[in-house]
């Protein structure tokens, strides 16, 4: 994301002027538009023009509008952004407060206003415009006849391939069947990749399986490429690291990644390190169940008697249409920050921020145990 200006006053109101670079910019600018902010945009119009003699034309023109958000849409997979909303702004084309719907996209530069600019946004700007965030791993999850191909950004896991071959079985008399469809299903695995993967960016490419399906892809893999000179697979054969996975769905992803390999391969990503807090936390749980909670009650109890350790907050709570609600979770997060606690806001698009919104989307590691908020629970019960 580039950052064109930022004009933000001590009242915390102002103005931004942003340029989406990368489809997990749409991400960033879906997270940081509220309802009620003011969007200014290019956009096309459909204009309907009468002449002297009485006959109307329409034609479509490109026009500059502000709208006040009232819709918010994203969609994850074009990772486009669709805002509805009333014009406030004098325009030519469009009257004032007639609705219009504004697509935000890839280099195509937008300013934001809003009334109040919290701390979560304005620290969102800066990740989102931090160059070092493009540490960034593949994931090939697969099992005989299925895989999926997974981008893991620093703020959300995208599948951008699924696979599925009909393998023949091999039975007596069958085998060439049966080695063919292997064939044709790891030459489409190899496709998939070499077409989503750009290996500029990413520095590492998982290949988990059960059994030894990763080794016999990999084997094919790199026999193909040398016979074809394939120069991208060759010179980054490096950057696979084969695992093993229960199965070839998306799920498998959690252990994968909590795998101690894995953590030390992609250690500097974003990923890596919501995954270990989240392991931190169950073990925690498990071990010391006065030191790890659950649940705005509780966390907020903590934090008052500045407990916390480690907030885990998902950044679907910021998003909430209630404003007096964003404003808690707001306050919250700064509280723990000026007792010196680490917050971790985890992608709602992430496996470990997934596995958060289970454990209602905010969690917390304590720095001492407090069992009376566990007694508080059985009294509540």
């Amino acid at each position: 994301m580039k950052l064109v200006y930022q004009d933000i006053d001590k009242d915390n109101e102002g103005g931004v002027a942003l340029i989406p670079e990368e489809p997990e910019d749409m991400w960033h600018a879906y997270n940081l538009i509220s309802e009620g902010d003011s969007v200014r945009s290019t956009t096309i119009r459909k204009v309907q023009t009468e002449s002297s003699t009485g006959s109307s034309s329409s034609n479509r023109v490109r026009t500059t509008l502000t709208i006040s958000v009232e819709n918010i849409d994203f969609d994850t997979q074009a990772c486009m952004l669709r805002l509805k909303g009333r014009n406030i702004e004098e325009n030519q084309y469009v009257k004032m407060g007639a609705y219009h719907t504004l697509d935000l996209e890839l280099n195509r530069k937008f300013s934001l206003r809003k009334q109040e600019w919290d701390s979560v946004c304005l620290e969102r700007i800066d990740m989102a415009c931090d160059p070092t965030k493009t540490a960034d791993v593949a994931a090939v999850i697969m099992q005989e006849g299925l895989a999926h191909l997974c981008l893991i950004t620093s703020s959300m896991t995208l599948v951008r391939a699924k696979i599925d071959v009909n393998i023949p079985r091999k039975r007596k008399g069958f085998v060439q069947q049966h080695e063919k469809g292997l064939a044709k299903f790891y030459d489409n695995v190899m496709q998939a990749i070499l077409r989503h993967v750009n290996f500029d960016v990413v520095k590492c490419v998982l290949i988990a399986s059960p059994g030894f399906v990763r080794d016999q892809f990999y084997e094919y893999m790199f026999q193909t490429a040398v016979k074809t000179d394939n120069k991208v697979l060759l010179d980054n054969k490096s950057k696979f690291m084969l695992i093993h996975s229960s199965s070839g769905f998306k799920h498998s992803l959690k252990e994968i990644l909590q795998d101690p390999a894995v953590m030390s391969k992609i250690s500097d990503t974003k990923a890596a390190s919501e995954v270990k807090t989240m392991e931190t936390f169950y073990t925690t749980l498990q071990c010391e169940p006065a030191k790890a909670f659950y649940g705005k009650k509780h966390i907020e109890m903590a934090n008052e008697a500045q407990a916390i350790e480690t907030l885990m907050i998902s950044d679907k709570l910021f998003r909430c249409q209630d404003v007096k609600l964003r404003k808690e979770y707001v306050r919250l997060v700064d509280s723990v920050r000026e007792s010196g606690g680490d917050v971790k806001i985890f992608s709602s698009l992430h496996i470990s921020g997934e596995q958060l919104e289970q454990l209602t989307g905010i969690a917390a590691i304590l720095r001492f145990p407090m069992p009376e908020l566990e007694e508080e629970d059985s009294d509540g019960d």
